[in-house]
């Protein structure tokens, strides 16, 4: 496996602890657990997320196919994203909305693999693209 594709199933291992982490986090109120997950979204993003030794260990079976790895690495950059604005905003009513939405799409991406910081990078790509033109002659 080349550092460019990954078994998807282990983000979403990586995805469903994220949400584990982001509901205690919700229902507590307390920062430092945020403070953390930022650090496992940080570490993500550089491509060496703490959840990868771990799906290594539990994976049994290969991977039916492969996925490429900078979408997935965007999406860990939009949740640190969400993290440190919740950080900023702790005791507000930004820190629950910043957890919230976190939450939501590790959930989204966990149970349903819907990764939607990889459909955020992927509809990124697309407007980068350039547009065709047909000839009006």
């Amino acid at each position: 496996m080349s550092s460019t594709a990954v078994d998807p199933r282990g983000p979403r291992l990586g995805a469903l602890s994220t949400s584990v982490v982001l509901a205690v986090t919700l229902v507590t109120g307390w920062w430092p657990l945020l403070a953390a997950q930022a650090v496992v979204f940080a570490l993500g993003a550089t491509g060496h997320s703490p959840y990868g030794p771990v799906w290594a260990r539990l994976r049994r079976t290969p991977p039916a196919a492969l996925e490429d790895v900078r979408p997935l690495r965007f999406a860990q950059v939009v949740g640190l994203v969400f993290a440190l604005v919740g950080l900023i905003g702790t005791g507000t009513v930004l820190f629950t909305a910043a957890v919230t939405l976190a939450l939501a799409a590790a959930v989204l991406n966990g149970v349903f693999g819907l990764c939607l910081g990889c459909e955020l990078y992927l509809s990124y790509l697309r407007t980068r693209q350039p547009t065709t033109r047909r000839s009006t002659a």
